[in-house]
């Protein structure tokens, strides 16, 4: 048996639950065996996104674990972050516009 964590983080709340799983277990199999989605309903296991310390994997069912790995379920993002700074940058060059 090895140890992971699963982690889950919402804006204002995070969870890490420590779970232990057979070695040669799959990064789905830890999230599952965490039973966390039954904390955070909004967690669909069969199709979010998933990593392993901060990286991205493509198939969280084939993704064998090493002993104390963190597996992360990704919530979707909010907004696209190359929209948000163009936003940002276009309202910061229009307040400067203004000042000149």
């Amino acid at each position: 048996m090895i140890t992971v964590e699963v982690a889950y983080a919402l804006p204002h709340e995070q969870k890490i639950v420590a779970v232990q799983v057979e070695e040669g277990a799959t990064a789905y199999d830890a999230v599952i065996k965490s039973r966390i989605a039954e904390q955070f309903t909004q967690i669909d296991p069969e199709n979010d996104p998933m990593g392993v310390f901060g990286k991205a994997i493509r198939d969280p069912r084939s993704q064998v674990l090493n002993a104390g790995d963190r597996i992360e379920i990704y919530r979707p993002l909010i907004a696209d972050p190359k929209e948000a700074r163009a936003k940002r940058a276009a309202k910061l060059k229009a307040q400067k516009d203004k000042e000149d």
